[in-house]
């Protein structure tokens, strides 16, 4: 596994010269304009795409559609083209990417079926399919619910295994598992205790070395002894390494790393043993961090390294690879190299040749007779003869920082005052690298001229480039960074002033809204995919992971619970500026996005329709961050295309098929219909008292076995509950989580929550209930979160003057713990999750009772709860007086919005 991500990594560019600082920018086309390329040639499916060769051999794999979608083929290694036989029929996804087993028996992938959990799947591709299938069957290794799983390792001498990591366990860790191909059995390897973010395994498959982040934001690479973790290097925030490989005295590591004073970061070996750091390589053109290196598998030898500078460089250390590379080259012309994958022997290789004219194609090499025979054109109807070359530009951002960029330049139009898209890539800790990219050459096939700029905070230019990104989003240097890139090609008299746009996903996104709203005249018109509009909700709503991950975003980001960094974080928000933005704006968004929560794109689109601004909305039900189903991205795609034309300019292709045309009327918001919840809190006067001091220190884990029975409307309902206590750390906190189960005969409703264990405040809760999930974050300010219906989003925030209990089962935990007696009464705050508001509740204990239920008869406090603005949402709840404090029994009287009736609650057995 670590060789065949070395050698994907390996480009060999061929006939390519050094760009220079000037644009080439030809005032007379030397040839008719290109005529107008149908999109799906850029954005459909490629005919073939990701070729890989059978370890033994016998066999090459490669993606193709099948009806319509993306799945994996199989192919005998002297059988034609048109003999592959699919190995998958998935219908709902394409298959992302996939590789063979050891042993060429299995092919195995990772899939996303689009609700953000990924399962391994495993296909035996010599297994017949059943009558009326397609394929072979696909075994889900990983049905287990809710994870998501990840490939770790594939030991190289027990091809019947591989190493896996799963986070059904704790969502925010992967625990480490051995898993069995055939049968799919799993061994615990590790359990995840101390908040390890990746692990490192030798070619044999035995766990090395792990890796964490520190709670100052650096990282640690720790040696593994047992159960024991040693430290053996370490870096803060700003640096950064990682172990790619086992030397083969099985002492030493080889390590990327740019710790210490260099600012270039370089491959070392290591001996964790004595700490001594050998320099293996650096960038000899001292320009870019290292890229990459290829290894034998057979003697463990470097073949070569490889930086990807304005382009990519290769530099063979291998007499035998350098004229393996140089015969390929000799054959297949100018072009960029990747070795793809390669047989066991490393006698047979995939290799992938593209431009940024021609996004590819595929041949087998066969070295011992150094032939080589293409397998596949990626995409054999598009003409390479009329897209655009894309050449290396620099230019001096305001400061004086020089910032590497990309420009793509219309074919066939005098490069003269054109309209221009500027691009800005995602991350923002990655780069844009020169080579075939389908946005820009389509783009550029509609006129405009695109401009992609590697601003600061990208990665590969040294960490002193990263770093000087640190908290510069928005209004700071990093946007100044885009600014100053357009002004360029303006003052070049490439770009026209008065017709510029900027489209991004993700940050580009992010930079796309900042661009309207804070340099609102340089913009004619802007695009954002799954861009965040507010840095703080962006930060609050980072999925579960270990604590000292937001140590890394209040780093480079900041920090919102930072008075200092909060003032910024909005000063740098676009949504804060929303009244600055003038420019029309479309806005795409995956519903189901858990990087970028839709609550990001519904709340800048219903503060614009607020001010009347012109503002377009898609949203697919679908789709997370990025949109992988062709039909849902051909439609965004036209209607962007559409959306610039009539804004800067540019060409646009008015047809589209039936389906598309269909997806994109589904997917399209009505502005109006975008709204807010309303977060005003009732000013009642209990609204700010002091909530009745609890402490959860006498709690104990176990779990207690409920019956329930709903009356409604003439209806009844039964149901089972289980309520589970245990300790556990959510971000670092020491928190008790209560797990409230119920099962009904039309589902299953699971609701989570997190309180601190020193005072029961809430801290998180989760609830999941067929289409419905509710996710809140509590703080003792504010409390902010999502209710996702159906794949539709419903943001719900409150600002709170005083802090609130729990709600649901929570609170019951959280009154067993009050002083009570038979003359007790209090009042407290809670956030009702129905109405969407704090209420204030009052409570009174109105004397002690003796109550029979499934679990026996008990002596209790009988306790009335009562909303002071209501009597909607009454509760009356019998606590075992004994040392237990059990809540026994309920009875809650529902709202009325919820059809009115109530529902009961007994204790049937119990052990907490």
């Amino acid at each position: 596994m670590n060789k065949l991500i070395a050698f994907i990594c390996i480009l060999l560019f061929l006939g390519g010269c050094r760009a220079g600082q000037e644009i080439t920018a030809d005032p007379e086309p030397p040839q008719p304009r290109p005529p107008l390329i149908d999109r799906e040639l850029f954005f459909d499916a490629p005919a073939y795409d990701q070729a890989r060769i059978s370890p033994d051999g016998n066999y090459v794999s490669f993606r193709k559609p099948l009806d319509g979608m993306m799945n994996i083929w199989v192919k005998g290694i002297d059988e034609p083209l048109e003999a592959a036989r699919p190995m998958t029929s998935d219908t709902t996804r394409p298959v992302s990417g996939y590789f063979w087993s050891r042993d060429s028996r299995f092919i195995l992938y990772v899939q996303d079926k689009g609700d953000g959990d990924l399962h391994i799947l495993a296909v035996d591709h010599l297994e017949v399919p059943e009558a009326g299938n397609q394929s072979p069957p696909a075994r889900d290794l990983t049905d287990i619910g809710e994870v998501r799983a990840q490939i770790l390792a594939v030991p190289r001498d027990d091809p019947d295994y591989i190493i896996i990591g799963l986070n059904d366990r704790d969502p925010r860790l992967h625990d480490v598992y051995r898993l069995h191909l055939e049968t799919g059995n799993r061994e615990m390897l590790i359990e995840n205790k101390e908040n390890i973010s990746g692990w490192y395994f030798d070619e044999a498959g035995n766990i090395r070395n792990a890796i964490r982040q520190t709670p100052d934001g650096g990282t640690e690479i720790l040696a593994i002894d047992g159960d024991q973790l040693d430290r053996v290097y370490s870096v803060n925030a700003e640096e950064s390494a990682t172990i790619i490989r086992y030397h083969e005295d099985y002492e030493r590591v080889y390590m990327v790393t740019n710790k210490g004073d260099a600012d270039l970061s370089r491959l070392v070996l290591f001996n964790p043993g004595t700490g001594e750091e050998e320099l293996v390589a650096v960038d000899p053109e001292e320009e870019v961090d290292f890229g990459g290196v290829v290894f034998s598998d057979a003697t463990n030898e470097i073949l070569a390294t490889c930086f990807t500078g304005e382009r990519q460089r290769i530099y063979p250390e291998n007499a035998g690879f350098e004229h393996d590379l140089r015969t390929i080259r000799n054959k297949v012309g100018e072009g960029q190299i990747t070795i793809g994958s390669q047989t066991a022997e490393e006698d047979i290789w995939i290799v992938n040749v593209s431009k940024d004219t021609d996004p590819g194609s595929a041949y087998v090499y066969d070295r011992n007779n150094e032939h080589l025979e293409r397998l596949y054109q990626s995409r054999p109807n598009l003409d390479s003869d009329h897209l655009s070359v894309m050449q290396s530009i620099r230019y001096t951002a305001r400061d004086g920082m020089e910032i590497p960029a990309y420009l793509t330049l219309p074919k066939g139009v005098p490069h003269e005052n054109l309209p221009l898209i500027v691009h800005p890539h995602g991350g923002p800790w990655a780069r844009d690298t020169w080579g075939y990219d389908p946005t820009a050459q389509f783009l550029a096939n509609r006129g405009y001229a695109v401009l992609q700029p590697n601003f600061r905070g990208s990665t590969g230019y040294g960490k002193a480039f990263l770093n000087a990104g640190n908290k510069k989003w928005g209004t700071g240097a990093m946007q100044h960074d885009i600014t100053d890139g357009v002004e360029y090609l303006i003052d070049q008299g490439i770009a026209d002033a008065g017709r510029t746009g900027i489209y991004g996903g993700s940050y580009g996104g992010y930079a796309a809204l900042a661009g309207l709203a804070f340099t609102p005249d340089l913009y004619a018109a802007g695009v954002s995919f799954t861009g965040p509009s507010n840095i703080i909700t962006l930060l609050n709503s980072i999925p579960p992971c270990p604590d000292p991950v937001r140590k890394t975003f209040s780093v480079r980001v900041g920090d919102p619970d930072d008075p200092a960094d909060r003032e910024r974080l909005i000063e740098q928000s676009p949504l804060f500026s929303a009244e600055q933005m003038k420019a029309p704006l479309m806005i795409i968004q995956g519903a189901n996005d858990r990087r970028v929560m839709k609550t990001e794109s519904d709340q800048i689109v219903a503060a614009l329709g607020d001010l009347g601004r012109e503002v377009e909305y898609l949203v697919a039900p679908d789709e997370g961050h990025g949109f992988a189903d062709r039909v849902n991205r051909l439609a965004y795609i036209a209607a962007m295309e559409r959306f610039l034309s009539v804004h800067l300019g540019g060409r646009y292709q008015q047809s589209m098929d039936d389906e598309v045309w269909r997806r994109l009327g589904e997917i399209r918001e009505t502005i109006t219909a975008i709204s807010l919840p309303d977060n005003g809190i009732d000013r009642h006067e209990a609204k700010t008292a002091p909530l009745p001091a609890v402490s959860g220190q006498r709690l104990r884990s176990g779990t207690l076995e409920y019956a329930s029975r709903l009356e409604s409307q003439g209806e009844e309902l039964e149901m089972d509950v289980t309520r589970s206590l245990s300790r556990e750390n959510y971000n670092g906190q020491p928190v008790w989580r209560l797990v409230e189960h119920a099962r009904m005969p039309m589902g299953e409703i699971r609701d989570t929550i997190d309180v601190r264990r020193d005072n029961l405040l809430p801290v998180r809760r989760s609830t999941l209930q067929g289409p419905m999930t509710l996710d809140i974050h509590y703080s003792e300010t504010g409390i902010d979160g999502n209710i996702t219906q159906s794949g539709r989003i419903t943001p719900l925030s409150a600002d709170l003057d005083a802090p609130v209990f729990a709600d649901g089962s929570g609170l019951h935990l959280t009154l067993s713990l009050l002083p009570l007696t038979e003359t007790y009464a209090t009042t407290f705050r809670i956030y009702d999750v129905i109405s969407l508001e704090v209420k204030p509740m009052h409570l009174e204990v109105i004397g002690s009772e003796t109550i029979t239920v499934p679990a026996g008869s008990f002596e209790t406090f009988k306790i009335e709860i009562t909303p002071l603005d209501n009597d909607s949402g009454k509760q009356t709840v019998w606590i075992g007086s004994d040392a237990s404090r059990n809540v026994i029994r309920v009875r809650a009287v529902l709202p009325g919005e919820m059809g009115g009736g109530s529902i009961v609650t007994e204790l049937v057995q119990g052990n907490r």
